[in-house]
């Protein structure tokens, strides 16, 4: 047999896809450009995200919901950016062409350079969540970790790798990847400004963790269970655009076989239909009474029941009870309330308990949200004062003195109202209790401003005030019930309690005049 009557030997087939397409990611992750863009990405969240949630209380419902919008624009402009410019690395290096005569079709080789770039993102996002999270875990007091913000922070940079890479390789340029990076975070940030009221089809934007009229809220998923209606739309939009978008990269002619650009044609349509789903689930969206968004179609009823907790309180005259995961909060809170709470332990009516409760939310006009307490500020047999946290409303987070300014300036008179009968339609006589306990608990100061109505915490009215519940009115200085309040305030302790004990009750009925004040 001669050389050239020899048969040829076949060519190796590959056995295993599989490999080959692992060979290729692995060849795409020592060659990809986000992983030089790690460290600027885990410094922007670190200065924009980690630094602001750490800064918070260690709330594990607060600090994951001021996590998530923040560590989506710290990696929005970066993960785009680094995804643009490996979109167009083949067009900037003038490799086209020697690409193109490669074994593996243009469809699976842009694949494992897109999946490369999300690998190193969500190698750092990952990394960053570790960290806030095992710190959070180590100073919070009561709860567990809330994962859907993370899980929505985890979607997004998908898309973002999809969207980035997508321009990178459709307008392929040196400018093109800035100009990606630059977009992103604009867009993004911007993405909040047409929401208007709970029932906003903008809400689909990942920046969004919670009702955008009033921010992330303390007590979200602490009285009752995380309500993960908003987050599971947003994946689903996310997850779509993601497809979608991949799936468009398929459709050009130049992809090659038609099967490919059918199975593209397919996953693309699935991926529109998916987000534009997912959009129209938002926009069905509404406020709950727990301060979170609840979407019919994916609401789960059985989690609108309060969560079980045993609580914490303070062991004095009058216990203070605190929702466990407010535990930090207990001691400052019964200094602030401790001098308001001598004046009245021991007297007919007194609240045998402070007890923190929820408060109740309802959207009002446009973006406004009318804040309220559950039920009355005080009730049951013996009677039990309701109180709600400065620390629990929505908007920036309060340090602990501000707290105890707020509570004595707040609370403190509306326990003491409580027990008078105090409020906007009571008498000279009860006025004038209220404002002399005040005086000798020292919580109302010489100089008393005009009539008017409990601090407000950011322009949100404290709940009590449209609950239902008593309610200090100021007196003006100069006034006749000023002045019988002076004079009752300058009595000894004792013989204030000893005639408040004998005539509570007729004061809180009304039948005590200004002249009957001792």
């Amino acid at each position: 047999m001669t050389a050239t009557s020899a048969p040829a030997r076949p060519a190796p087939v590959t056995s295993r896809p599989g490999l080959a397409a692992a060979r290729l990611l692995r060849l795409e992750l020592r060659h990809n450009a986000m992983l030089w863009m790690m460290p600027v990405a885990v410094a922007l969240f670190w200065v924009t995200a980690g630094r602001k949630a750490l800064g918070t209380p260690p709330l594990w419902n607060l600090r994951a919901a001021n996590m998530q919008p923040s560590a989506v624009l710290a990696f929005a402009s970066p993960v785009a950016g680094a995804a643009a410019w490996m979109g167009s690395r083949e067009r900037r290096r003038r490799t086209t062409d020697l690409v193109t005569i490669t074994a593996r079709p243009r469809p699976a080789r842009l694949l494992a350079t897109w999946a490369a770039t999300t690998c190193w993102a969500l190698v750092a996002y990952l990394v960053c969540v570790a960290v806030l999270y095992g710190v959070t875990a180590h100073q919070a007091t009561w709860g567990g970790p809330l994962w859907w913000p993370a899980v929505v922070v985890g979607a997004t940079l998908p898309a973002l790798t999809a969207l980035g890479f997508a321009a990178g390789t459709l307008v392929p340029g040196r400018l093109t990847a800035p100009v990606v990076a630059i977009g992103a975070f604009f867009v993004l940030g911007f993405s909040t400004q047409l929401i208007t009221g709970s029932q906003s089809y903008w809400q689909i934007s990942p920046v969004v963790a919670a009702p955008w009229d009033i921010g992330p809220g303390a007590e979200i998923g602490t009285f009752y269970a995380y309500q993960p209606d908003l987050p599971i739309a947003q994946v689903l939009f996310l997850t779509g655009l993601t497809v979608a978008v991949l799936g468009a990269l398929a459709l050009p002619t130049s992809a090659g076989l038609r099967s490919i650009r059918r199975s593209a044609v397919a996953v693309t349509t699935a991926g529109v239909l998916a987000a534009g789903t997912a959009v129209a689930l938002a926009g069905t969206g509404r406020l709950d009474a727990h301060g979170m968004i609840a979407i019919p179609a994916l609401h789960d009823a059985a989690s609108d029941r309060p969560l079980r907790y045993t609580p914490v309180c303070s062991h004095t005259a009058i216990p203070i009870c605190l929702n466990p995961a407010y535990a930090s909060y207990l001691p400052a809170t019964e200094t602030a309330l401790a001098p308001t709470l001598d004046q009245i332990t021991g007297l007919p009516g007194a609240p045998a308990r402070i007890s923190q409760a929820a408060a109740s939310y309802r959207q009002g006009p446009r973006n406004s949200v009318d804040i309220g307490l559950v039920g009355q500020a005080i009730s049951g047999t013996p009677p039990v004062f309701h109180l709600v946290l400065p620390a629990q409303l929505p908007g920036p987070a309060v340090s602990t003195s501000e707290q105890a300014a707020q509570l004595r300036a707040t609370t403190g008179p509306s326990i003491v109202a409580s027990v008078t009968g105090d409020g906007p339609g009571a008498s000279q006589a009860q006025h004038a209790v209220t404002t002399a306990l005040l005086m000798a608990a020292g919580v109302v100061p010489s100089h008393l401003s005009s009539p008017g109505t409990p601090t407000a915490r950011n322009g949100v009215p404290p709940p009590w005030a449209g609950a239902g519940g008593a309610r200090h009115v100021g007196l003006a200085p100069g006034s006749p019930a000023y002045a019988a309040a002076r004079r009752f305030a300058a009595l000894p302790a004792a013989v204030r309690r000893s005639w408040l004990t004998q005539h509570l009750a007729a004061l809180r009925a009304g039948r005590i005049s200004l002249g009957q004040l001792p």
